[in-house]
């Protein structure tokens, strides 16, 4: 089985320093669905990984969370595409979560509940914390540079602290072309 695992906010919709709180707030970046859609008719299996830590602030709660969901997983079948899976973290920063990015627990839960080895599984972020995760869980890591990926590429990137192995690609559309190309 091909699998990638995206994070949501800065790889498959802008993201927003005051958090996406509402299905209205949740907007692809231009090319994401597309992408998730090509992948998707080449047999991959597409996940989500996110850390949503605006639940346990109060700004929104499940139900919302699960309605921007709702809205994520139509725009991607519009587009020709699927997600397989979306796993979250809720917890925040503060509460020694292991689920929380960047440590690996919500990775190997991915691992656990669809019975997969994460050994070069792309795991496509825009934050070091995401790349850091995929390391630790043995995924390859892949940065884009939209959402926060810029600033990241800016302070890790050029200061050596990216993990070993990551790519870097300019957005999904990118990390998509660059797999299938690999595996066609």
């Amino acid at each position: 089985m091909k699998l990638i695992i995206l994070d949501r906010d800065g790889v498959i919709n802008q993201d927003s320093d005051a958090f996406v709180k509402s299905p209205d707030e949740w907007i692809p970046i231009p090319g994401s669905l597309e992408a998730i859609g090509r992948l998707s008719h080449a047999g991959w299996r597409v996940v989500v990984a996110s850390n949503q830590s605006g639940i346990a602030r109060g700004l929104f709660s499940m139900e919302t969370l699960g309605a921007i969901h709702t809205r994520m997983r139509q725009a991607v079948a519009e587009a020709g595409g699927r997600i397989d899976a979306i796993f979250f973290c809720p917890h925040g920063p503060d509460e020694a979560c292991t689920c929380r990015k960047p440590l690996p627990g919500m990775l190997y839960d991915i691992a656990h509940r669809m019975d997969v080895h994460l050994d070069g599984v792309p795991l496509v972020g825009d934050s070091l914390r995401d790349l850091q995760a995929a390391a630790a869980a043995g995924c390859t890591p892949w940065l884009v540079l939209t959402g926060k990926g810029n600033k990241t590429w800016e302070t890790s990137g050029t200061s050596g602290e990216l993990p070993a192995g990551t790519e870097v690609r300019n957005d999904l559309a990118a990390v998509a072309d660059a797999l299938l190309k690999a595996n066609s």
